[in-house]
């Protein structure tokens, strides 16, 4: 799903491109960066799981974006959002570089996802949090989340289950 670059105060979030892929794969099965999401960690590049990864800008069910520097157009992070079929909820995700953590873009990635989702005249923004990640709990309530409800969910390709909660910002 493609559309055009979101802008906030220090960023621009744009359209995730072929050349993101190993970007993306070494944040999200780095232990630590990606301690709390979906994908496990690997010790070694999986080239056929980067070759999957180069195709995301394509989705036409998910918008797969990089946010960037707006002076140097250095990539921070990975972000996304999913669109209901009524085009009334986006749920989003966010996860910045370990290099970038603490300075407040995990907060401006999720603000500008979400006015973007008002923007196209959505009702609400869900976000699903790791219950341990802290910090990222933290950007929900910030954003003006609440908790909804809880579930469980096995990190891909393990027998870790993870608890996290989904969080609703109402537009």
């Amino acid at each position: 799903m493609e559309i055009k670059p979101i802008e906030t105060s220090r960023l621009l979030l744009r359209g995730f491109i072929k050349e993101d892929a190993l970007w993306a794969y070494s944040i999200w099965n780095d232990p630590e960066m990606g301690k709390y999401l979906l994908d496990e960690s690997k010790e070694e590049i999986d080239l056929g799981y980067i070759k999957e990864l180069e195709v995301l800008g394509e989705d036409e069910e998910c918008c797969y974006l990089i946010p960037v520097l707006k002076g140097s157009k250095q990539r921070i992070g990975t972000c996304s959002f999913m669109i209901s079929e009524d085009k009334r909820i986006y749920d989003i995700a966010y996860c910045v570089h370990k290099d970038f953590w603490c300075q407040g873009y995990a907060t401006e990635i999720a603000q500008g996802m979400i006015e973007y989702a008002r923007t196209q005249g959505a009702e609400k923004v869900t976000i699903w949090v790791n219950k341990e990640n802290v910090p990222s709990n933290r950007v929900a309530v910030k954003c003006g989340g609440r908790i909804v409800t809880e579930k469980t969910y096995k990190k891909r390709g393990t027998d870790i289950s993870m608890e996290e909660y989904l969080y609703e910002v109402l537009l």
